[in-house]
């Protein structure tokens, strides 16, 4: 499951069962650390937690300040700092070389954030939501304060100070457009404050056209990511739910019936939705890329031999004009070269391969990465 979406559901979970919880967020990073801002915490007062925010070092301290925070049902903003060598031995022990900020808020039955969050994902809208935080006294009044929106347009903004409110706006807006969470610093009544933006984003929606014995673990590996997983083939005994339990959604529909009416047969397009073309049928995949190319996905993959894709686009080519198709989204053969031979290695190397796609990466070692490993 979605990580995002699992703590939501935890928290619903929690409401019903009149448990108190907080959230725990990295606001803020200098230097190294294991997850980056916005990675989030769900704590119960019980102890039991969903989500993460480092690889498992920071979470039991951080669970002991939540039960305090849930006590007085005040925000804090507790720092890790692993740039001194002497705390593998004396601290954490994490050995991260890097100043860590994690913001932990109260959570009540009426939490707006998390109702924000929800409507992003169930309706698959990009939002953000700037979040005040500070370790400076005179600032406390206005921790936790946040300006929500989305791309629709609509804003919530909790924050009164009008030219406070009006930079964060403006600042939240744009890290919208770039669809990129960041760290802001702001000044209020000669104090700094900083805020973090925090963007949220729908799941990526995956749709494998073809139900062969390779879609399968292409379907478990999608669902582990959390991914959202719409299998999609005519053949109605070999699509089904016994064969492949994990798919969100199992679509019986020829590849002519999906190019004639696809608005009624697959879910809407959006720039998290990506497809993979496995049915091993010459004309089903030509008729299949022949709809698909001149969407707007941000990624098809097609599998198959280089020298039979590039038969199919020669064919295609007099009745689509693909010199007026921008192709840089056409993936074939697919996946990394990582030399996969089975198809759970195929399944990884292509999921690996849309993710480098989406996150504008390359899929090299990060060995040779020049610079930061979380830098776009």
């Amino acid at each position: 499951m979605n990580e995002l979406k699992a703590i939501i559901e935890a928290f619903n979970q929690a409401e019903n069962n009149h448990q108190k919880t907080a959230l725990a967020t990295v606001v803020n990073i200098q230097g190294s650390a294991y997850r980056q801002i916005g990675a989030k915490l769900l704590i119960f007062e019980d102890g039991k937690r969903v989500g993460s925010i480092s690889g498992g070092c920071l979470e039991n301290d951080v669970c002991e300040w939540a039960k305090q925070v849930i006590k007085t049902g005040q925000p804090q903003v507790i720092t890790y700092d692993t740039t001194a060598p002497e705390d593998i031995i004396l601290g954490l022990g994490l050995g991260c070389n890097g100043i860590v900020q994690v913001l932990i808020e109260p959570l009540d039955e009426n939490s707006f954030q998390i109702q924000w969050m929800d409507e992003c994902l169930n309706h698959r809208k990009l939002g953000a939501i700037a979040t005040l935080f500070s370790i400076e006294e005179d600032a406390k009044i206005l921790m936790s304060l946040k300006t929500f929106v989305d791309q629709t347009g609509r804003i919530i903004n909790q924050i009164e100070d009008s030219k406070l409110s009006e930079n964060i706006i403006q600042d939240t807006q744009t890290a919208l457009i770039n669809q990129q969470s960041q760290v802001k610093t702001y000044f209020w009544n000669q104090t700094e404050i900083k805020g973090l933006i925090d963007m949220i984003k729908p799941a990526i929606s995956l749709l494998i056209f073809g139900a062969g014995e390779d879609a399968i673990p292409l379907v478990n590996l999608a669902k582990e990511l959390g991914w959202i997983v719409t299998l999609i083939d005519h053949r109605p005994d070999t699509a089904t739910a016994l064969r492949f339990p994990l798919a969100d959604q199992i679509i019986i529909a020829h590849p002519d019936e999906i190019e004639t009416n696809s608005s009624q047969i697959l879910p809407d397009f959006d720039n998290y939705t990506v497809a993979v073309i496995m049915t091993h049928n010459y004309i089903c995949d030509r008729s299949l890329l022949k709809f698909l190319l001149p969407s707007s996905l941000p990624y098809i993959g097609l599998l198959g031999s280089r020298k039979r894709s590039e038969q199919i686009l020669q064919e295609l080519n007099s009745e689509l004009n693909l010199n007026s198709i921008p192709l840089h989204h056409f993936y074939s053969p697919i996946g990394l070269d990582i030399g996969a031979e089975t198809p759970s290695e195929i399944a990884l190397s292509i999921l690996a391969e849309i993710q480098g796609v989406l996150s504008n990466r390359l899929g090299g070692s990060l060995k040779y990465r020049v610079g930061s490993i979380h830098q776009s």
